[in-house]
């Protein structure tokens, strides 16, 4: 039977499809695909306007898939390329290729790529090696050239990494960081884990050594995954350790971390994080640090944190929100016990030149301008070496453009309350400080711990001052201050012995040593003190008790630290035996020289000499009698002036430097 024409041409047209569809099956599995690499190189090149070389040997393979249905009879192709390499910008100094592949093995679905898909079942890549850069600008060397809106869309079902390199430079954060890195592809790890890494490199010119662990580089793929991460490293002298998530780590818009800090001194963080700290002890700290990019810039909170510094404890939260023209740092922190010592010289601790009283420490004022702060701290317990421990501290730190204010500083102690303001302005090369204080209610034994003989004694002492001086510690402050200072104790009683010592009265004395101490009745005491320039000039200085009036008069000078006082006691009563006269006080505050004046007490010695050489032996006693006929001090009304004067005291300013001439 004769074949109709038109199925001999069907015929004919299958069959040459069938030996074109053979032909192109014999063509693919014999083809020597390296003869194709510098036609892939140009193209690859010309698209992302990167050099792009398959440099190593180029094989595809041919495999039966395993899709149900007749899917299954279309071959997938095994791609297999050694040492793969895309080129760095001309710019770069992290290295001469962005990346570079020793051996990279894909398998790919065929049929998707009629729709412009590219479904990787498999790829496993070896021997890695990256070496990205961000200037300060923004422009980075893994941005490629702009073709216009993707047309190919790319689906990786399953990854295995090996062994990989990675330089990474970062000139907006000053970051130079070099990883060893292999997969985790089984074992426990490998269910949330995907790679691990060995670190070194530098973080802001600080030596960095760690390690850890990421999440699945597929991950990467995904809007909005949580990319797990734990590392523990060493950044300068301090120790960093993080676990937890960061959310869409392709363009990453938050991370929420467990973090953990501890070295040999706060102050080092300086050079990691930007935020000046303090020099202190060793520290250890640990915290929730939450991250939330909002626009280019990230708002940082450590919420949480508890910790040690030396012997003081610290908790609560701070948050760094980075703004123009300093970035601020807020929040609150509380302590149940604070050794001022812990917080060094930053907050000008009692470190004194040799030969001094005062603080002599620095305070460091060139970083003041690093950040703003608003914070505010409360503290149970403050101990000061060497002085009586503060309680129940309440203080509001501000600094803004480096102008520090403590407004206010409160805290108990000796059983009273001390409130204060104080402001430092550092935008000088002097520190312009001023300081208002009030110290209301402080009990005598408590001001005198370790003095025996003040232990019995009751009575409360209140204060005030109001002074302003410049200067770069607290002796250079106190050396050019002008203000006031003003001191009160109404009723109580105090060591007889301490009084009787200091009018030199010896029977009492003698008789107090002997058969021991009593209490003596403090009327009241009222003190106040005009500050010019560093000279504390004495306005009034009163003492009244059951036995004595007390009156003092003269300077003390806080630039040279000397006294040069008058102290005048008189007896209500009658002292046989009394040397009693005007006494010096005089010398430096380390070695203050405390005595009788020389001119009134010869003129007693002398006439005691005299009544016994001419008259009688038995009169020279009565030089030494005081009769004691001194008026007593209406307490009232000197108490109601000394409080009227502190009410209305005034801060005066500084003194200028003197000029050359």
């Amino acid at each position: 039977m004769k074949r109709s024409r038109p199925l001999n041409i069907a015929l004919g047209l299958l069959a040459t499809l069938l030996l074109l569809l053979a032909a192109l099956v014999v063509f693919a599995l014999t083809f020597d695909w390296n003869r194709a690499r510098p036609w892939i190189n140009h193209r690859v090149s010309d698209s992302i306007g990167r050099e792009f070389a398959i440099n190593g040997d180029l094989r595809v393979r041919w495999e039966q898939g395993d899709d149900a249905g007749w899917r299954r009879y279309v071959p997938r192709a095994r791609i297999s390329a050694n040492d793969v390499s895309i080129a760095n910008p001309a710019w770069s100094t992290s290295g001469p290729q962005l990346v570079n592949v020793g051996s990279i093995v894909v398998a790919i679905h065929t049929l998707p790529l009629l729709h412009k898909e590219v479904a990787i079942t498999d790829l496993a890549v070896d021997k890695v090696n990256l070496a990205a850069q961000r200037r300060a600008d923004g422009s980075n060397t893994w941005t490629f050239k702009d073709n216009g809106p993707a047309t190919w869309s790319v689906d990786i079902q399953r990854l295995t990494l090996g062994e990989g390199k990675l330089r990474y430079l970062d000139d907006t954060i000053k970051l130079d960081l070099r990883a060893d890195a292999s997969g985790i592809n089984e074992g426990a790890d490998a269910q949330q884990y995907g790679l691990r890494f060995d670190l070194s490199g530098s973080y802001r010119n600080a030596p960095v050594t760690g390690g850890g662990k990421v999440g699945k580089v597929l991950s990467l793929r995904d809007a909005h995954a949580n990319f797990p991460v734990q590392a523990a490293a060493n950044l300068g002298k301090n120790k960093i350790a993080i676990e937890g998530m960061i959310t869409d780590p392709r363009a990453p818009a938050g991370l929420d971390l467990k973090l953990s800090l501890g070295g040999a001194s706060m102050a080092d963080l300086y050079p990691l994080t930007g935020v000046l700290l303090p020099e202190t002890p060793p520290y250890a700290i640990t915290g929730h640090l939450i991250g939330k990019k909002s626009g280019e810039e990230w708002n940082w909170a450590y919420k949480n944190f508890t910790g040690t510094v030396g012997g003081s404890d610290l908790e609560g939260t701070l948050a760094y929100t980075p703004r123009k023209p300093r970035p601020l740092l807020a929040g609150s922190i509380t302590s149940r016990q604070l050794r001022l010592e812990d917080l060094g010289p930053t907050i000008g601790t009692n470190t004194t030149k040799e030969g001094k009283a005062l603080p002599a420490e620095q305070f460091n004022t060139a970083k003041w301008d690093a950040l703003d702060a608003d914070v505010k701290f409360s503290g149970k317990k403050l101990i000061r070496t060497h002085d009586i421990p503060l309680q129940d501290i309440d203080t509001h730190i501000r600094m803004h453009d480096k102008v520090l204010t403590l407004t206010p500083l409160n805290f108990g102690m000796a059983g009273g309350n001390v409130t204060s303001n104080i402001k430092l302005d550092g935008r000088e090369k002097q520190i312009d400080a001023q300081i208002r204080m009030a110290a209301r209610h402080l009990k005598i034994r408590q001001l005198f711990p370790k003095l025996e003989s003040m232990q019995a004694s009751v009575g409360e002492v209140s204060g005030d001052a109001a002074l302003a001086g410049k200067g770069n510690s607290v002796s250079d402050m106190l050396a050019t201050s002008s203000g006031e200072l003003g001191m009160t104790i109404s009723e109580g009683s105090v060591s007889k012995f301490v009084l009787e010592a200091a009018g030199l009265n010896i029977a009492n004395v003698v008789f107090v040593k002997l058969f021991g101490d009593k209490q003596i009745q403090l009327n009241c005491l009222a003190g106040d003190f005009v500050v010019e320039r560093g000279k504390a000039q004495t306005r009034r200085f009163v003492i009244d008790t059951q036995e004595a009036v007390i009156n003092v008069s003269g300077n003390v000078d806080l630039a040279k630290e000397t006294l040069d006082l008058d102290v005048r006691p008189q007896t209500k009563g009658v002292r046989i035996i009394s040397l009693r006269t005007p006494l010096y006080a005089k010398g430096t505050f380390k070695n203050p020289d405390v005595g009788p004046q020389k001119g009134p007490l010869a003129l007693k010695a002398g006439a005691a000499i005299a009544l016994a050489t001419i008259v009688n032996p038995v009169a020279a006693i009565i030089p030494l009698v005081n009769p004691g006929k001194v008026d007593p001090v209406d307490c009232a009304a000197v108490l109601a002036e000394a409080t009227q004067t502190r009410t209305q005291a005034r801060t005066q300013p500084a003194p200028k430097p003197a000029t050359k001439r």
